[in-house]
């Protein structure tokens, strides 16, 4: 408990101490953040916050856990590092897809074959168990790929990423502390700690982004933790094992991965590049029907935590059954959502329309909502 405690404090203090500074050498080097019609922001504000995380986590977690509890841990300090590099570049100078795919791909094999990061079981999932070494292989690649990706791409608003990689990690972190696997529970709690720390700079109206530097350092250390409950959890030898240990796993993930499987899925079938930037992620949804950045936060936030409590108590029913009850509500929710947007953008054209006719032929509306004439 010592050392979950000191790593959290350690990591906070850290961060905290280092926003701003990195903010203030931002402003000097002018690295900001520019806005364009993609991003919602329209002021110019500084990036780099992630450095800020990294430096928090890092030394929190080599601090907090003790020398030789873990042979891992230098392997996952490793691919850290490459994602920080990773980020940091393309933070400042632009990095292209392709050469950010292949860094992570460097970083995914450290964890793989180093790190023993993998998936060699799909635990009943589709009446699927022990899988092939190769499947193994490129399922674990796929796995923390896409995991790391997915918080680079949900963070499109002041505070989302952040708070989101705030409550995977608090989850993960408790249950590793629950059943004695401190160098996890070091690792999610550091993570956390940064990020409430970041959070305080972060969250709307942000005065710091975490770039890509911070966002693919949360969705790796995400993945390398997803992975690990879901190969302890299904293990009976485990103080705690836990039923439909992928099915939890992954709602506790729900809203950045569904998000991004759903919009790589989308860009494929446009016969785009999955990486390639678009508007159709969740918060562009929910910007369109006028929430505001807390407001979209808070409500994501909010849903991934029904996710996780309702795959935990639907555990018993298996990995199958919780995963297709989860992927139902995910879809229905952003079917509903999507349906709600449409109708909106509907309303927004029908009446700017109507404004340029009335404005056109000098006429007033006999309408509540008139439209002022010059």
């Amino acid at each position: 408990m010592d050392n979950i405690l000191l790593s959290s404090a350690l990591a906070f203090i850290i961060t905290f101490f280092a926003i701003p500074v990195i903010i203030q050498v931002a402003k000097d080097k002018k690295l900001f953040d520019e806005p364009d019609e993609r991003k919602v922001h329209k002021a110019v504000i500084p990036t780099l916050g992630g450095l800020g995380i990294f430096a928090g986590f890092i030394i929190a977690t080599l601090m907090g856990v003790p020398a030789g509890i873990s042979s891992e841990l230098q392997y996952f300090a490793a691919a850290a590092i490459v994602v920080f590099f990773l980020g940091i570049k393309d933070d400042i100078l632009v990095l292209s897809a392709s050469k950010k795919f292949i860094g992570q791909l460097i970083a995914a094999g450290i964890l793989i074959k180093f790190g023993g990061v993998s998936l060699n079981n799909m635990h009943g999932l589709l009446g699927v168990y022990e899988i092939p070494h190769i499947a193994s292989l490129a399922l674990s690649l796929f796995t923390i790929i896409v995991i790391t990706n997915s918080f680079n791409l949900i963070d499109g608003v002041d505070g989302l990423a952040g708070s989101l990689g705030f409550v995977t990690t608090i989850v993960f972190g408790s249950y590793f502390f629950y059943i004695g696997e401190l160098t996890y529970a070091v690792m999610a709690f550091a993570l956390a700690g940064s990020l409430i720390s970041f959070l305080i700079y972060n969250f709307s109206p942000a005065k710091i982004f975490m770039g890509d530097t911070g966002s693919l350092l949360l969705g790796l250390v995400n993945s390398i933790l997803v992975i690990k409950f879901i190969n302890l959890a299904s293990s009976p030898a485990v103080s705690f094992p836990i039923e439909a240990a992928p099915a939890v796993g992954f709602s506790i993930l729900m809203i950045p991965l569904f998000d991004t499987l759903r919009v790589f899925g989308l860009r494929i079938f446009d016969r785009r590049s999955p990486f390639s930037p678009d508007r159709t992620h969740i918060h562009h949804f929910l910007l369109d029907l006028g929430f505001s950045h807390k407001k979209i936060t808070l409500t994501i936030v909010f849903a991934n935590i029904i996710f996780i409590v309702t795959a935990f108590g639907l555990r018993s029913l298996g990995t199958t059954t919780v995963m297709g009850i989860l992927l139902a509500i995910a879809v229905s929710s952003i079917g509903i959502i999507y349906f709600m947007r449409q109708k909106t953008k509907a309303i927004v054209v029908c009446k700017s329309s109507e404004k340029e006719l009335i404005k056109s032929h000098k006429i007033l509306t006999l309408v509540s909502d008139t439209v002022e004439v010059d």
